[in-house]
C-alpha cells in the first residue's frame, strides 16, 4: 500500500521538483499539496509541467492540513517550517528542504539566520563520510529529516574524503561556486530579471556571510571526527558563490592544501574508499572534470580530482542539480532510507541533454 504524502510550498522551484520526481515513486502517492498566496489554485497553473499532478488543488499551509499523512514534505523559505513542524504529530515522517532543522550549533542559526532556533534533525546527506560509517546510518528509521543546503552538498561531497583520510590541512580551504538561478528560489526578485542575469556573472555574500558556511563546517567536522558539535577539528573555508545565467546546477571549485607526504594516488584512494559504493556519486577518471549539463535532472553528484603539485593544493570540482540532488533528490532519498525501502526508489540517475 502506498504511503500518503503531502508537499508543503509546493508552489516554489524546490517544491515543484519534489512533485516532479513524487509523481514517479513506486511507493509514495502525493494527495495533498499547500501554498500561501496560491491557495485555491490548480497545481497545473504553477507547475504546468507536472501534468499527472496538475488538477491537485493547493490548501492552505497549515497542521491541521498536513496531520494525517504518513509523509510530509515541507519546502517553506528558511525560518518558516520550524512553528509548522512543531505542531505536527510524532507519528508523521517529516523531511524538511529548508535550513531550519540542519544546524546543531544555536549560535550558528542565530549569526547566520537569526530568529527562534527550532532543533537539529537527522541530517539527509546520506553518502557523507564519518569517522567509521556513513550519514545514512542516523537516517534509518528516523521521522524528523533535515535535507541538506544545494551549496553545502557539493561542498561537503567534494572534500569530505580528503578531511575524513587526513590528507589536507582543514584550516586553509576555499571554494568558489557557479550558480543558477533556481538557487534563489521563485519569488520576483529585480537582480533575477532575465535582463540583468543573461550575459553577466556576479559574487554575491561575499567575505564569509553566506549562510551555508556553517552548514559546510558542521559537514566537514562530522567527516573529520564523527562526533559533531564536540568535535575539536579546525575547520576554515572560504566560500564564494558566483551567480551565473543558467536556471539549474551549480559547479563547485573546493582546494584545500595538502597534508604532508598526501600523495595524489592517497586522495583517489580515499575518494573510492567513499564513494565507490554509491549509486549517486561518481568520481571522474583521471584527466576528466564534470560540466553541469551532464547531471541536469539527475540525482547524481559528479566529481573531478587534480593536485595542483606547485601549490600543493587538491583541487576537488563538483558538479550537481541544485533542485534534484541538492534537494528535493536528497529529500527523497532520505525519506527512502528511513522508510526502509530502496534508497534509490524515483531518483534518477540518467541527465537531461541537450
Amino acid at each position: 500500500m502506498s504511503s500518503s504524502v503531502a508537499v508543503a510550498g509546493a508552489s516554489g522551484y524546490a517544491g515543484g521538483e519534489l512533485l516532479r520526481l513524487l509523481s514517479t515513486h513506486p511507493e509514495f502517492e502525493v494527495r495533498t499539496v499547500t501554498a500561501h498566496s496560491s491557495v485555491g489554485r490548480r497545481l497545473g497553473e504553477l507547475h504546468p509541467n507536472l501534468h499527472t499532478l496538475g488538477d491537485l488543488v493547493l490548501q492552505e499551509t497549515s497542521a491541521e492540513t498536513l496531520a494525517g499523512h504518513d509523509l510530509v514534505f515541507v519546502a517553506l523559505p528558511h525560518g518558516h517550517s520550524g512553528p509548522l513542524t512543531d505542531m505536527l504529530p510524532d507519528d508523521v515522517v517529516v523531511v524538511d528542504a529548508g535550513a531550519d532543522h540542519r544546524l546543531i550549533n544555536e549560535n550558528d542559526w542565530h549569526r547566520f539566520y537569526g530568529g527562534d532556533w527550532h532543533g537539529a534533525w537527522a541530517y539527509g546527506l546520506p553518502e557523507l563520510p564519518r569517522q567509521e560509517s556513513k550519514q545514512r546510518e542516523w537516517l534509518r528509521e528516523a521521522t524528523r529529516i533535515a535535507a541538506p543546503g544545494c551549496n553545502v552538498s557539493a561542498v561537503s561531497i567534494a572534500l569530505a574524503p580528503a578531511v575524513a583520510a587526513g590528507l589536507v590541512e582543514t584550516d586553509d580551504l576555499v571554494s568558489v561556486l557557479s550558480v543558477g538561478t533556481s538557487g534563489a528560489g521563485r519569488a520576483l526578485r529585480p537582480g533575477m530579471l532575465a535582463s540583468e542575469i543573461m550575459g553577466s556573472a556576479n559574487a554575491y555574500k561575499v567575505g564569509g556571510t553566506h549562510r551555508h558556511i556553517p552548514e559546510i563546517v558542521q559537514d566537514l567536522r562530522w567527516a573529520a571526527s564523527g562526533r559533531g558539535e564536540t568535535s575539536t577539528a579546525d575547520i576554515r573555508i572560504s566560500f564564494t558563490p558566483v551567480l551565473v545565467p543558467m536556471s539549474r546546477g551549480i559547479l563547485a571549485t573546493s582546494t584545500a592544501r595538502l597534508a604532508v607526504g598526501a600523495t595524489e594516488d592517497d586522495l583517489r584512494e580515499a575518494y573510492a574508499a567513499a564513494y565507490g559504493g554509491e549509486r549517486f556519486i561518481q568520481v571522474c577518471e583521471p584527466g576528466r572534470f564534470p560540466a553541469t549539463a551532464e547531471v541536469l535532472g539527475s540525482n547524481l553528484a559528479s566529481i573531478g580530482l587534480a593536485v595542483d603539485h606547485d601549490a600543493r593544493r587538491l583541487v576537488a570540482v563538483s558538479a550537481l542539480d541544485n533542485l534534484v540532488k541538492g534537494t528535493a533528490g536528497a529529500a527523497i532519498q532520505s525519506a527512502n532510507i528511513a522508510l526502509g525501502l530502496d534508497e534509490g526508489a524515483g531518483l534518477p540517475i540518467e541527465g537531461v541533454a541537450p
